[in-house]
């Protein structure tokens, strides 16, 4: 079985493994068909990436099809030959936050891909509640699913109403998800980057109402821009330790701040203006059951049309030679993906 494994930082190589056994009580087996690369896998091959061991098979964006199904009481739709998704969040049912729903924050949970190997595999065997199932999407659609749930959770955090400006700070993929959910919440949706590119990509999109230069004073650019003079709600998608700690000045009185990227460090901020202004400020991990279907579903209603965000594809052999390039914003990546 092929399969691309990271041996360290910025070594990739191609390796035969043996096949996975049939797939075990309430398992699925499936063919991995399209991988999405994301931040996560980008940050692993540079050595930044949080919680992180080598060697590692990482791919956590998966568009599969159904090989083989294992012996289960679970009800489920699935057949072999199906197109799915994979939720990659593997919770362990019994803690707290499991108890209480909350599974994407686990006390145990590991990410495929991240904490246990992904899916850079030909084939891989996965809990059968962790397949999302659609007779409409595509490949490429699928393997986008996670990605987009990334957004649509934090989306779902941040409890927005109708009319409300959300300002959306760094548009990779993550922040452009998080547009899309947030537009569809209602809001007027502002975009804030230092890349010149994202910004230029940004403006491409319906769904975002206005671009602001996070090289110049933001904060007298959005005064400009909103009527009230700060958004109610604002989004820090970068993962950057200065951007989310300049982000507070970005929220109105009595607004919401959600980190939805995260970096190897401590955020400060200065506690009168916080309580002064009576912020919240919340964190956004990973997605839900709940998250993955309305993702679903807005793609199927096409809602979200994801085929320009796809800027680069490659075979696993071509990913390799090609993945230290896509670390290059100069090479205007927006999504890439490879398929076995």
């Amino acid at each position: 079985m092929k399969t691309v494994i990271l041996r360290e930082p910025g070594h990739f190589e191609i390796a035969d493994t043996p096949a996975p056994q049939p797939p075990g009580r309430d398992e699925v087996q499936v063919r991995v068909r399209q991988v999405g690369i994301c931040g996560t896998d980008l940050h692993a091959f540079a050595g930044r990436q949080p919680f992180f061991n080598y060697p590692r098979i990482l791919g956590h964006e998966l568009a599969v099809e159904i090989a083989a199904i294992g012996e289960t009481s679970l009800q489920h739709d699935l057949a072999v030959g199906d197109l799915c998704c994979v939720r990659p969040y593997m919770n362990c049912g019994v803690c707290d936050a499991c108890r209480r729903g909350i599974t994407n924050a686990c006390v145990k949970l590991q990410v495929l891909g991240v904490h246990r190997d992904g899916g850079m595999r030909e084939y891989i065997n996965v809990p059968i509640d962790k397949i999302h199932k659609s007779a409409v999407l595509n490949a490429d659609e699928f393997a986008l699913v996670e990605m987009l749930s990334i957004g649509c959770h934090a989306v779902r955090r941040a409890k927005i109403t109708e009319g409300e400006y959300a300002v959306v700070v760094g548009v990779g993929p993550i922040g452009l998800g998080v547009a899309n959910f947030a537009k569809l919440a209602g809001a007027n949706v502002i975009a804030v980057d230092v890349s010149d590119q994202r910004l230029a990509f940004a403006r491409t999109q319906p769904t975002i109402g206005c671009c602001i230069d996070g090289k110049g004073d933001v904060l007298e650019q959005l005064k400009a821009v909103i009527p009230d003079g700060l958004p109610t709600v604002v989004f820090d998608a970068t993962g950057n330790a200065a951007s989310m700690m300049k982000s507070f000045n970005f929220v109105a009185h009595g607004g919401r701040l959600v980190f939805v990227g995260l970096f190897q460090g401590e955020v400060t901020f200065n506690d009168p203006e916080f309580h002064r202004r009576e912020l919240t400020l919340l964190a956004s991990r990973n997605a839900t059951d709940a998250d993955f279907k309305q993702v679903i579903g807005a793609l199927e209603a096409k809602q979200i049309d994801v085929k320009p965000w796809i800027t680069h594809s490659a075979s696993a052999e071509a990913m390799i030679e090609s993945f230290p390039d896509w670390l290059n914003p100069a090479n205007g990546v927006v999504k890439a993906m490879f398929s076995f």
